[in-house]
Parts: structure tokens; C-alpha cells; sequence
């Protein structure tokens, strides 16, 4: 999975599956989170890395509603004012939380 998340190499980019997330403290509705992964991937990145891959256009990442099986890309979101840059998902034209859905990583 490695390489496919450095698909840069072969000038191309990769479309990943986001399947769980990491936040300090699962419960709390005010936290960022702080990784995202793909356990049968075998990969877990950093927000931060993540960030970084979707701006240079190396990969794009996703996920899948488990009731409708629609796909909602992860995009980033800046808001300004001195704020720490996050991930939301989008999906027909409307910001999401669908992120937030996903269970913890291990």
C-alpha cells in the first residue's frame, strides 16, 4: 500500500479508502482527528500527512457510507483566522462529517 500511497513516483495518483480514524479522545464532538487509515490496507497516516498528499495531488482519499455504499471524498478545509487546516468529506456538492462516522483505529 506504501507504494500506492506514493504513487507520485509513477505520475500518477492513488484513490484510497479511508476506513477508520484516530481522535484522542473518541467521544469528544470537538476534537480534530489526528490519523486516518485503512487497516486491511495496511496503512495509517497522519491528518497532517494526509493534508499534504491531497494539496500536492499525490493521492486522493474516500469513503464509502456503510447503509448506501455512496462515496464522499476527503477533502481539507481551511478556515482561517490562525486555525489548524482539518479534513471533511464532500460528497454531492455538501461539506460532510462522514469521517467522524468511521470506527477507531486499532
Amino acid at each position: 500500500m506504501i507504494r500506492a500511497l506514493r504513487a507520485l513516483e509513477k505520475n500518477t495518483m492513488a484513490d484510497v479508502r479511508v476506513t477508520c480514524i484516530t481522535k484522542p479522545h473518541p467521544l469528544s464532538p470537538h476534537e480534530h482527528i489526528t490519523h486516518l487509515g485503512n487497516p486491511a490496507a495496511n496503512w495509517k497516516w497522519t491528518r497532517e500527512q494526509v493534508i499534504a498528499s491531497i494539496e500536492a495531488k499525490t493521492n486522493t482519499f474516500y469513503v464509502l457510507d456503510p447503509r448506501t455504499g455512496k462515496r464522499a471524498d476527503v477533502g481539507v478545509v481551511r478556515p482561517g483566522g490562525g486555525r489548524a487546516p482539518y479534513l471533511q468529506t464532500y460528497a454531492d456538492g455538501d461539506w460532510n462529517n462522514n469521517l467522524l462516522s468511521l470506527d477507531q483505529c486499532p
